[in-house]
């Protein structure tokens, strides 16, 4: 697994996925608040699957 998600990115995807998921104890508490895991977890691995797949890299070489 080759990184494929550029630093900045990967500090979006970690805060936005935070606040997704915050959402599933604070505010209307749906189960759905836990896919906000999904981009916590590409941020911090800096592996996407579908950048993979369709040959994206937003790392800088």
């Amino acid at each position: 697994m080759q990184k494929n998600i550029g630093n900045t990115e990967r500090v979006i995807r970690v805060v936005v996925g935070l606040a997704i998921t915050s959402l599933a104890f604070v505010g209307p508490a749906s189960p759905w608040a836990f896919l906000g895991l999904v981009p916590v977890a590409t941020g911090l691995m800096g592996w996407c699957p579908p950048y993979a797949i369709f040959g994206i890299n937003t790392c800088k070489k």
